[in-house]
């Protein structure tokens, strides 16, 4: 027994070692510690299921599926949207509307799905006013990283860390109650990043192009009667005029006009060529008023519920230039409709029916299953395969919306947990159909959840073998003789420096109860102590590996580990001492 505490330290030392080195994923490696802490008997096995009643991470995983259900319906497209259209005219104004929204928005929702879902928004913003993407992609990950410190749920280490000092005897915290510091932080590390940003950050465009998920397929529109553009010019038709739809020409007859296609009023019966996402296409078939692709042939009749939509390539053997999709004739043959056709890297043709297919070419496809049999029996396309896009789900937008805000809301007057406000959010918007089951499980980062409950096992077994005990009465002599803001400047450097080389909830779970024990042992007031804690874990600038919003850009902007040592070095400086200087004057440091 007397043993254990050094026990489980070397094993937290080795922990950290495995994090560095990443030869694994971490939350691979923290469930091999967590696993470890089990067997050698250091977290009791009674207490292992105790950790899965801890709010935080059902909190995190619900919130992750409100997010998903905000990009499904299409609300951070529209914002996109509105940036990119400010871009042209205003640039630098533009810029900096949608990092400002980015960190706002970063405080209501958790930050990580909010970058990943902005970063290709990100990259045609850059490309939209000719600048490279590694000028804005770590902007955007520095600002989703500001913006998580406005609230609880914006950082899952906000949620982590107030859980795991509740368990330690503190009282809880407010959803708002560290939004002044957050928000001082916001603004200082804004400023900071407007100021070093033009000397510090790399000026290299992306060899690839990151973040461009979604297939683009050639595609034909037909307006049909009751679609609410009707005479009005194109570009006020608001369905025409997404970011993931480009018009290219409209059919007069046998010609195709590409000339003057904003003014052009919008009738019955015009038919117009365009690039579009998958998801983009989904959407507009299922607008009344609006037809999409090529007329379906007489070969299959089918109700709407029974129609599916799949992706097809075409094989070598009857890919010739002479076959064309009109000639392909999968209407009269099979049934289905022709939504849109994909060339890798080319447009594959003028427009949807004259365009000459390939081998390696992509059909998107609607039809029935029956239809499909019959199709792969045929040999002439292959690979048939659910599209990776969605339809958007618009008109639920609202909806989803109301959701969130009435978690936050809800929380911020303590009406009831924010855990059962998340989870109560989650079972509406599933009932709305904001956004389908699978797709709402699959938003979900199982990897931060292991990452988190593993840690928490771990940290557990800290706990119970005495060795957080063990650390503060070694650290305890050194800091005792420190002012009380020494005493938060250090032990928020101590967090930073761990968050910086591992990933920062495995460090929250570490340094929380360390916080709250040496605030009892020094009479500094735990509250300051831990609101440290969780701004050094959530401030994470200098490297990629210390913050997943890091690493999301990191991959997307092809950049240097070096390019984030250069800016983020100077950031962590700044926002650490305004940290410093802000958390006394929102949560004093002597109790009373």
């Amino acid at each position: 027994m007397e043993l254990q505490p050094v026990v489980a330290l070397v094993l937290l030392g080795l922990l950290f070692v495995a994090f560095l080195l990443e030869r694994f994923p971490p939350d691979v490696t923290a469930a091999g510690a967590a696993a470890l802490f089990v067997a050698l008997g250091l977290t009791p096995s009674e207490q292992v299921l105790g950790v899965f009643s801890n709010p935080a991470p059902i909190t995190i995983a619900a919130m992750f599926v409100i997010s998903g259900a905000l990009v499904r319906t299409g609300l951070l497209d529209a914002l996109a949207a509105l940036v990119i259209a400010r871009a042209e005219t205003r640039p630098k104004v533009a810029v900096a509307v949608f990092l400002t929204a980015t960190l706002l928005a970063s405080g209501i929702v958790n930050n990580t799905p909010v970058v990943l879902i902005l970063i290709p928004v990100m990259i045609r913003l850059a490309r939209s006013l000719g600048i490279a993407e590694t000028r804005l992609l770590i902007p955007l990950s520095y600002a989703a990283v500001l913006g998580g410190t406005l609230t609880l749920i914006g950082s899952s280490t906000n949620l982590l860390v107030p859980g795991v000092a509740a368990e330690r005897g503190l009282a809880p915290f407010g959803i708002f109650e560290i939004a002044p510091v957050g928000l001082a932080l916001g603004a200082v590390g804004g400023v900071a990043l407007a100021v070093l940003g033009p000397w510090l950050l790399p000026d290299r465009r992306a060899r690839n192009d990151a973040g461009a998920n979604e297939t683009t397929f050639l595609t034909e529109i037909r307006l049909l009667e009751g679609h609410p553009g009707l005479g009005k010019p194109l570009a006020e038709v608001a369905d025409l005029s997404r970011p993931g739809i480009r018009i290219t020409a409209r059919r007069e007859g046998a010609r195709l006009r590409r000339s003057n296609l904003d003014e052009h009023v919008v009738s019955v019966g015009d038919v117009f060529v365009a690039m579009a996402t998958t998801s983009e296409i989904l959407t507009l078939r299922d607008i009344a008023g609006l037809g999409v692709g090529l007329r379906r042939g007489t070969g299959g009749r089918a109700s709407e519920e029974d129609l599916v939509v799949a992706e097809a390539m075409v094989t070598p053997t009857h890919g010739s230039p002479r076959d064309t999709v009109s000639q392909l004739s999968v209407g009269y043959r099979y049934g289905l409709r022709v939504l849109g056709a994909h060339r890798q890297g080319h447009v594959p043709g003028a427009d949807l029916g004259s365009a000459r297919l390939r081998p390696a070419d992509k059909l998107l496809l609607e039809g029935t299953t029956e239809g499909f049999d019959r199709l792969a029996q045929g040999g002439e396309l292959v690979s048939v395969t659910r599209p990776s896009g969605r339809a958007y789900r618009r008109r639920r937008a609202p909806l989803a919306l109301l959701a969130l805000f009435a978690v936050v809301g809800l929380a911020a007057f303590d009406v009831a947990p924010i855990s059962l406000l998340a989870l109560g959010a989650v079972a509406a918007i599933l009932l709305c159909r904001c956004i389908d089951n699978d797709e709402a499980w699959g938003s979900v980062d199982a990897g931060i959840l292991v990452l988190i409950l593993s840690m928490l096992i771990v940290g557990v077994g800290l706990e119970e073998t005495g060795t957080v005990a063990l650390i503060v009465d070694t650290l305890a002599p050194w800091l005792e003789g420190l002012p009380p803001i020494a005493l938060l400047a250090a032990l928020y450097a101590l967090t930073s420096i761990l968050t910086e080389t591992v990933t920062n909830n495995a460090v929250a779970v570490v340094v929380a109860p360390i916080a709250v024990a040496l605030g009892q042992e020094t009479g500094v007031d735990p509250r300051a102590l831990v609101v440290a804690v969780m701004m050094g874990a959530s401030a994470s600038f200098a490297t990629p590996v210390g913050y997943q919003t890091n690493t999301l850009v990191y991959g997307a902007g092809e950049y240097r580990f070096s390019d984030f040592l250069k800016i983020g070095l100077p950031m962590n400086l700044i926002v650490g001492l305004a940290a410093v200087l802000v958390i006394p004057l929102v949560f004093p440091l002597t109790p009373g």
